[in-house]
């Protein structure tokens, strides 16, 4: 049986030792928390649970430093003595683990822990702002794991955004209640990662009126996704997870000036850029003529879970998938207007005839099986089945021979690689060989 200690254990004549946090019992099973001031360790940036470091103590007798499942996991944060004489002495930690003393002396101190911390906000919030960078891994990992603790931290937890200013929950959603709802009357908080790498997109969102959060801590992204679940009618979304219109909808898109067929053989101009780790979805979007020819964004719920795939929790497959990424092409922006007119001019004969070989075979498509709709299997005669099949591979192939000419064209066009290379210059996503062509691109279109 493995020992959590014995009457023989060495006896300290204070557990009070220069701990970070004393604890030291009047009553059974109500041990009182003293001398705090910052009860948690300053802790590095990644996760790093310090073990034995609460030491359990029944009147002053040493029992067991390996506190795992005696006290809630982010308590081993913390630094200090626990000592209390309802504390079992030659016992196995499983017993321990067991116990309903223990179980209160647990409960007690995250009480403590989260009343203090509470104390200290109120009574010198400029000083806890100072610190909350040191303590919001410890104090986040107890709100995601530990429900009591979630009720009382949720009043003293604090958001920074990208402008370095605090606020509570409550503070912030009453902040950004009137510019940041959308029109389903969603609350949705915009947040940041990487204040450098994401400046254009915080600064398209500052410049409509919205306020944006700085999350770069470890925890943050699970952070989010508990607060989801918590915060009612609210969500957050990364600023550069889609264009600013879109983050926060607010009326029906705009129409396009340009026709559906011309979108769409925009997408395949555009798809001219495939790397090994990487996908890019060509996405047509009707924005603002003011805005970028081309955007690049990442969907919020796979980026999401790609990340929080690095801590495991049984979503590692996400973390095997290539990066994926939306390449938004702006329909408005006169650069891609003039992008389809020059299609237009050097490829519409070809275009259009192809589209009327399309078309046609749409029709007869549509009429065979409107035929056979009413029809059971075994009454479909093979004649009628052949010709459906050969009309199917018709179409497919005047599908492809439109896409390898719009593809063919785009690769050619000096102007789309461009408007795509600026996207990926704006997230510095273009480097190397690609980042020189594009310098080489830049100064032969301004002679």
């Amino acid at each position: 049986m493995e020992r959590a200690g014995n009457v023989d254990s060495l006896k300290r004549p204070n557990p009070v030792c220069n701990p970070s946090l004393n604890i030291t019992p009047n009553i059974p099973i109500a041990p009182k928390l003293t001398n705090i001031g910052t009860p948690i360790p300053k802790i590095k940036s990644n996760i790093e649970i310090q073990k034995n470091k609460i030491q359990l103590y029944c009147n002053q007798v040493f029992v067991t430093d390996s506190v795992e499942g005696i006290v809630p996991e982010f308590l081993t944060l913390l630094h200090g003595v626990i000592d209390s004489p309802d504390i079992p002495l030659n016992v196995s930690r499983s017993y321990l683990q067991s116990d309903s003393n223990v179980k209160k002396i647990s409960t007690h101190i995250t009480k403590k822990v989260a009343d203090r911390l509470n104390e200290i906000f109120k009574n010198n919030r400029e000083e806890f702002e100072k610190k909350w960078d040191n303590l919001k891994l410890f104090i986040e990992y107890g709100m995601i794991t530990e429900e009591k603790f979630y009720e009382k931290a949720s009043k003293f937890a604090l958001l920074k955004n990208t402008d370095d200013k605090y606020f509570t929950l409550e503070e912030y959603a009453k902040l950004i209640k009137e510019n940041q709802t959308d029109k389903n009357k969603s609350l949705v908080y915009l947040y940041s990662t990487n204040k450098t790498d994401q400046y254009t997109y915080i600064e398209k969102a500052k410049n409509k009126g919205y306020d944006v959060l700085h999350l770069d801590g470890q925890l943050d992204i699970h952070l989010i996704n508990h607060l989801e679940t918590k915060l009612k009618d609210s969500r957050f979304v990364r600023v550069d997870s889609d264009v600013i219109d879109k983050l926060i909808l607010k009326e029906e898109p705009k129409e396009s000036k340009l026709t559906a067929l011309q979108q769409q053989d925009l997408k395949s101009v555009f798809n001219v850029r495939v790397k090994s780790k990487e996908i890019y979805n060509i996405v047509p979007e009707t924005l603002d003529e003011n805005d970028a020819p081309v955007i690049i964004t990442q969907s919020e719920f796979m980026r999401r879970m790609k990340e929080m795939s690095q801590f495991g929790g049984g979503m590692n497959f996400y973390g095997e998938l290539p990066d994926s990424f939306n390449l938004v092409v702006n329909l408005s922006h006169p650069l891609i207007i003039k992008i389809s007119d020059e299609l237009d001019a050097q490829e519409g004969k070809r275009l259009q005839e192809n589209n009327t070989e399309r078309e046609r075979i749409k029709e007869e498509l549509d009429f065979l099986e409107k035929e056979q709709k009413g029809k059971k299997q075994d009454e479909v005669s093979q004649v009628e089945k052949d010709d459906l099949d050969k009309l199917r591979k018709e179409l497919e192939s005047f599908n492809k021979s439109r896409q390898e000419m719009l593809e063919s064209y785009g690769k050619e066009n000096k102007l789309v690689k461009q408007v795509i290379d600026l996207a990926l210059l704006a997230n510095n996503m273009l480097k190397g060989e690609e980042l020189s062509r594009f310098v080489e691109r830049s100064v032969e279109l301004l002679k």
